[in-house]
């Protein structure tokens, strides 16, 4: 058997399985970065009873608060009010600030908030599977 006869057929089969990935459509399961003017929210998952948060308020995972990245200039204030509304399905809520997050922000991964598991839940975010975070705008109110 001589390499033609050997080359021809992969050849073929790659030119076949690029024009099917060229013509497939993108897969929702992975992550893709947000477009301009949104980013990623997260939560933030169990939290030790009697925690505090980075302004001395008590944790509480259920009340419609959030974390701001660290990454952010400037910080938002704490008690600033923040309306969030789910990309995916426009549902909208206000949180306030009450704490400092310590995740990090990359191009391809550009989180502003970490949400209570109550306000990400109520935004459509979910736990159970964890989708780890949801596609937010973000509007500071005060």
């Amino acid at each position: 058997m001589s390499k033609r006869t050997l080359y021809v057929p992969l050849a073929t089969g790659a030119v076949a399985l690029t024009a099917i990935l060229a013509l497939s459509p993108a897969s929702s399961a992975a992550p893709s970065a947000p477009q301009a003017g949104t980013c990623w929210a997260t939560h933030y998952g169990p939290m030790p009873p009697g925690a505090l948060t980075a302004s001395g308020e008590v944790f509480d995972n259920n009340k419609n608060t959030a974390a701001t990245s660290l990454t952010r200039n400037p910080q938002l204030p704490f008690g600033t009010r923040v309306k969030v509304t789910n990309v995916a399905n426009g549902k909208s809520l206000v949180v306030r600030i009450n704490d400092r997050g310590t995740f990090q922000q990359t191009p391809q991964e550009p989180k502003c908030l970490d949400l209570t598991d109550g306000a990400f839940s109520r935004l459509g975010g979910s736990l159970n599977p964890d989708a780890g975070h949801i596609v937010v705008q973000q509007k500071v109110l005060n």
